[in-house]
């Protein structure tokens, strides 16, 4: 009898360390600040991960966003992360401001889309992008990724404006002023930006939309930012138009188990409600669509066998890579 007690005691003790080391997976995500909307997005994701996903256990960082969650990515510091489409490129290629030191990070998903509106005055006589060229226009708000970006998309296509500088205040109330013709201010999902709503309340606009030349050339020569079509109904009277654009996703550390990524997209993408109450414009959103048409990163493996078992298509730049 005691013989057999000592079997079942070292038997008992073996499948304790076998559940111990089949524990719950520990994952941090990294966010941004928690006075940002994202923050709340992401404490929804924490949400669906810890009651969707069994055997995973996650909990949310606050971190300074997109450039600190790539920086403790590569150190390990954290699973997955808020990252801009457009600075997820660069520190992939270790260009711009991580020439000389990459970090490697793989998409998960895009939660939202910042189209970049071209608004000018309707009375400001500019009826195409090109015709900026030598206007008074402001670029974005000074030190945004949108004034960078637009001034990397205007001199691709070849465009120098003049530019004006100043903060959405100053801008909005030139433009209203006729003092400027028009700015860059990033949209709201398919819809024009507050500030533009404010300006088209007394002063007619009109959005500037790529030529499907313009479009080519961006897709060809800027894969750090994507190309998007917006449908008509921005703003009252705004007929469809193409504009560039970049997106805020999730990434996650390369060495992330595959199954894990799996489960996490899948949960997230099958679970839009509580996202769409806490950021309101996930609403309505084809989170897969955005994914695979402004990714800028090769995806997760997991990530990538969610939406081909979708039936959607890859495209080769999100190809998942060793």
């Amino acid at each position: 009898m005691k013989t057999l007690l000592t079997a079942m005691a070292a038997s008992l003790a073996v499948l304790a360390a076998s559940a111990a080391a089949h524990a719950e997976e520990r994952l941090l995500i990294g966010s941004t600040s928690s006075s940002s909307s994202h923050y709340g997005y992401f404490v929804a994701v924490n949400q669906i991960i810890n009651n969707q996903v069994d055997g995973v256990s996650s909990s949310v960082a606050e971190t300074g966003a997109t450039v600190d969650n790539l920086r403790r990515i590569s150190r390990r510091q954290i699973d997955l992360g808020l990252v801009t489409t457009n600075t997820g490129y660069h520190a992939y290629k270790g260009v711009d401001d991580f020439e000389g030191h990459a970090v490697d990070s793989r998409l998960l998903w895009v939660y939202t889309v910042a189209p970049q509106n071209a608004v000018v005055r309707e009375d400001s006589g500019v009826t195409a992008l090109e015709g900026l060229e030598d206007v008074r226009f402001n670029p974005g708000i000074t030190g945004s990724a949108t004034e960078a970006t637009t001034e990397a998309v205007m001199k691709t296509l070849g465009i120098q404006p003049d530019y004006v500088r100043g903060s959405t205040t100053d801008i909005v109330s030139a433009i209203k002023d006729d003092r400027l013709a028009g700015y860059v201010k990033s949209g709201v999902g398919d819809r024009l930006d507050g500030s533009t709503m404010d300006i088209a309340t007394f002063t007619p606009v009109r959005i500037l939309s790529l030529s499907d030349d313009q479009a080519a050339t961006l897709r060809e020569k800027m894969p750090d930012i994507g190309v998007v079509d917006i449908p008509a109904g921005a703003g009252e009277g705004i007929p469809a138009y193409k504009t560039w654009a970049f997106g805020v996703a999730v990434h996650a550390r390369p060495g992330l188990d595959e199954a894990t990524a799996y489960r996490i997209v899948k949960a997230v993408m099958e679970n839009p409600e509580p996202q769409a109450n806490a950021f309101s414009a996930v609403k309505g959103a084809d989170m897969p669509r955005m994914t695979l048409d402004v990714g800028t990163v090769p995806l997760h493996p997991g990530a990538a066998r969610y939406y081909r078992e979708q039936g959607l298509e890859i495209p080769d730049a999100l190809q998942p890579v060793e």
